[in-house]
């Protein structure tokens, strides 16, 4: 049985299986061992993971792809996940990677996350070759659904969106501009809380401002990200931001001449294939 995990702060997506035909997916809470102990992380496994997996077959290999899978974090998953699986090869990876692997299999290209956050990095079919750094969404993170919702409300709320757009999130959010500095300033996971509006903008993306404000926002993660890249190949995206704004993003990169790749709203079903047919 290989096991494969796509881990994130807010869930993990497992799949477990011994060929592409015959296997099944389940989920845990995120993983992320920036932001969690290690006595966190062993609650999530033993209660959410151990139970969910068959009594029968034996673990042969792990690969682990997470958000927060440093180098300096990678020694520690491993040895956590052997303690579970002590028969196992386990692979510990960084979610980038994993991406990567999903969207472009064997063959080289440029993979990108936009999600709640972004990322992107030029992939030879192997290994990440380079790899622009997203800088987080104070500093960078374009693109991304925090990215896009402290863009979105700071035009509201400096006008530079129609009136009834800034009226209209407001009350869908049931603040008041006060509020919402203080959600953002004075409070934890302000990024999630950006992020957050993005079904907000999603819903009006038809409206021309809307539109613009997001191909706007699409060119700036294209023009501070992925042109950077010293070779021009298929770009490819996985995220719930991608896979929501497709058209848009669509738009930008037939702008900048841009081949396209795959979308894909999470990389689990192709991590799947990547491994159960490369193993």
């Amino acid at each position: 049985m290989i096991l494969i995990a796509d881990s994130g702060s807010t869930k993990t997506d497992w799949c477990y299986g011994s060929d592409i035909h015959q296997y099944k997916l389940i989920q845990t809470e995120g993983i992320n061992p920036v932001h969690q102990s290690e006595e966190t992380i062993r609650k999530i496994i033993t209660n959410g993971l151990i139970p969910q997996l068959p009594v029968s077959g034996r673990c042969t290999a792990i690969y682990f792809y997470g958000a927060g899978c440093l180098p300096t974090k990678t020694t520690g998953m491993i040895h956590l996940l052997e303690e579970y699986f002590p028969y196992a090869n386990v692979y510990v990876e960084s979610d980038l990677l994993g991406a990567a692997r999903a969207l472009c299999k064997n063959q080289p290209g440029i993979a990108c996350i936009l999600g709640t956050g972004s990322n992107s990095c030029l992939f030879d079919g192997k290994r990440i070759t380079h790899n622009i750094s997203p800088l987080g969404y104070i500093l960078g993170d374009e693109g991304s659904g925090a990215y896009l919702g402290k863009r979105f409300i700071g035009d509201c709320l400096k006008g530079q969106l129609p009136e009834v757009l800034k009226d209209g999130l407001l009350e869908e959010l049931k603040m008041t501009p006060s509020d919402i500095i203080d959600r953002v300033y004075r409070q934890p996971q302000a990024n999630k809380f950006l992020a957050s509006i993005t079904p907000y903008i999603y819903n009006h993306k038809d409206m021309k401002p809307v539109h613009d404000f997001l191909t706007d926002c699409f060119k700036e993660f294209f023009r501070r990200n992925v042109l950077l890249y010293p070779k021009r190949l298929p770009v490819s995206f996985v995220g719930s931001i991608a896979w929501n704004f497709k058209e848009e993003i669509m738009e930008v990169a037939h702008d900048y001449n841009l081949q396209m790749g795959l979308f894909i709203k999470s990389p689990i079903d192709e991590l799947a294939r990547y491994h159960y047919l490369n193993d």
